[in-house]
C-alpha cells in the first residue's frame, strides 16, 4: 500500500509537502506514511483515494484496477 501511494503521488507530479498540505498533516507524518513507518488511518486513505480519483481498494492493494469505485 505504501509503495502505491508514493507511485500515485509521483504520477500526479506532487511533492510530499503538497500532499501533506492537502491532507492537513505535517510533511514528516506523510513521509512516514510513504515509508510504512506509520499506519494509515481510514480517513487518510479515503482522502488519498479522493485526491487521486481511485478506490480505497486500490490503495489497500485489494485490486489492481485503479478506477474509482462507482456506486449505484
Amino acid at each position: 500500500m505504501y509503495q502505491r501511494i508514493r507511485e500515485l503521488r509521483e504520477a500526479h507530479h506532487l511533492t510530499k509537502k503538497a500532499v501533506a498540505e492537502i491532507l492537513h498533516i505535517s510533511v514528516s507524518t506523510y513521509a512516514n506514511y510513504e515509508a510504512g513507518k506509520v499506519r494509515l488511518r481510514a480517513l487518510v486513505i479515503a482522502r488519498l483515494a479522493d485526491l487521486y480519483d481511485t478506490s480505497v481498494d486500490y490503495l489497500l492493494e485489494r485490486t489492481d484496477d485503479p478506477s474509482p469505485a462507482r456506486y449505484k
